[in-house]
């Protein structure tokens, strides 16, 4: 970063100037391009609409009992917790800079002794003198380091507030996924519940038609074998849903084993009934909180190396002081008052190219920043523009699995009746509920999938953060 010119002291002190470059927003920056803050290329999908993200994405699926998990999480979460402390921190700091600039008093008092010749001249006795008094003292802080000072702690208070924001809109994410995760495996489980009842309504069958001498116990054999095979997935099955129980636990700031119980067993994850407003870039950069805090972060850079450049002018501070001062003898006698006003000046002369140094590695630091910012906005679009495009896409992969799904279990049920009547071979059954295994498990999949991705795309768009 380029850093404005040094300027000398009564040139500061006439123009009231502040050292260092003045913040703004770099013309080249990334989040002013234009490519930045256009529609979005993969938002032409009739899953999207052109329209504002609302405040609280997740109302959109229409749940009560979402709602109530997202706002309890928002109060109990734990890291939530941490970043709200870490943000009165910051605040703290900001008072702590801001008192640099306020008037500070200070009181003394003194006692000494001393012996004339003592180490040449035995003379006898010795001479007590004390001091006692007050002082004040304001910095006009005439270089603006106080106030570049303030600046930086302002923007690093609202680079936290941004990276608490942040923290929000992860928990909420995080929410909806888990409450979505717990009630897919629990479609997921009636999907295979499926399947294995026609497994077994087939096995019955087979039984029977061995016991009346038209089967064999070799097709007995096999169709226990495939619904045992698809019984053995259901314990799995349950174990992710109790693990995304678990987990929406904790994200809620509760004990693992106080899950919510009801859903043990809701039947199918929310679903939206509208699609997805999205809006385009330049909405995305000033909602995004992660964008917010780099550019913060960048603004709290910049004041730095103003910091540091005040440091090559003198420091002027006004001063007062008032007091006693003399031999115990005359102890709160008038002749031992006094007091004096005036500027202080301080100024680390021989030490200007520490100085110089220090003012390059923060133009540097403020050149990490502007990378910073800028990488996150590229970084931002493209989670977006990738989260948009797997969305669209599943949609389109869930239809075709669908079909299939239903494609796969009309060619069960024929092969059923076709055995039943001795009109295909057992093994044509065992295939046809083989694929209706095969598709009902993908179709679940792509349907756990989806709801994915939609929260992808909310988790992309950066809401939620809004209180």
């Amino acid at each position: 970063m380029r850093i404005a010119p040094a300027a000398s002291l009564l040139a500061l002190s006439l123009a009231a100037c502040t050292a260092g470059p003045n913040y703004h927003v770099p013309d080249n920056a990334m989040a002013k391009a234009p490519a930045a803050n256009r529609a979005f290329a993969s938002g032409d999908e009739p899953a999207y609409a052109q329209a504002p993200l609302p405040d609280h994405w997740w109302r959109l699926y229409d749940d009560a009992r979402l709602d109530g998990y997202v706002e309890e999480a928002l109060k109990a979460n734990t890291d939530l917790r941490a970043a709200d402390a870490n943000l009165r921190r910051a605040s703290y700091i900001v008072r702590e800079a801001e008192a640099g600039r306020t008037i500070q008093t200070s009181l003394n008092a003194g006692a000494e002794a001393a012996r004339v010749g003592f180490f040449t001249e035995p003379l006898p006795g010795t001479a007590w003198s004390y001091t006692l008094g007050a002082g004040v003292e304001y910095p006009l802080d005439l270089a603006g380091g106080i106030r570049r000072g303030i600046e930086a702690a302002k923007d690093s208070s609202e680079a936290a507030q941004a990276a608490r924001d942040n923290v929000r809109v992860t928990i909420a994410a995080a929410v909806t996924r888990s409450y979505a995760a717990a009630c897919s495996a629990n479609r997921t489980l009636a999907a295979t519940q499926h399947v294995l009842d026609i497994q077994r309504q087939t096995l019955d069958v087979t039984h029977r038609l061995f016991k009346g001498g038209r089967g064999t116990n070799f097709d007995v054999t096999r169709a226990r074998g495939a619904a045992d095979q698809s019984a053995a997935a259901i314990p799995t099955i349950i174990a992710k849903r109790q693990a995304a129980l678990f987990e929406l636990a904790a994200l809620m700031g509760r004990a693992p084993s106080d899950y919510p119980k009801e859903l043990e067993t809701c039947p199918a994850p929310p679903a939206l009934k509208q699609p997805i407003p999205i809006g385009d870039g330049g909405a995305l950069i000033r909602r995004r909180a992660d964008i917010r805090a780099a550019e913060r972060n960048l603004a709290a850079a910049t004041a730095t190396i103003g910091v540091e450049m005040a440091e090559l002018y003198p420091k002027v501070t006004l001063g007062g002081s008032m007091g006693f001062a003399g031999p115990f003898k005359l102890f709160n006698s008038g002749d031992t008052f006094g007091g004096g006003i005036g500027p202080l000046v301080s100024w680390n002369f021989p030490n200007r190219k520490l100085i110089h140094a220090r003012i390059h590695a923060a133009g540097a630091e403020a050149d990490i920043a502007s990378a910073r910012f800028d990488g996150t906005v590229i970084e931002a679009l493209r989670q977006t523009e990738t989260a948009l495009t797997a969305y669209a896409r599943e949609i389109d992969h869930d239809h075709a699995l669908e079909l299939a799904r239903d494609d796969a279990e009309k060619a069960s049920d024929q092969a059923n009746r076709l055995f039943r009547f001795g009109r295909t071979g057992f093994i044509n059954v065992l295939t046809a509920q083989s694929n209706l295994a095969n598709a009902e498990a993908a179709l679940a999949a792509s349907q756990s999938e989806l709801t994915d991705r939609q929260i992808d795309v909310f988790l992309a768009l950066g809401g939620g953060w809004e209180e």
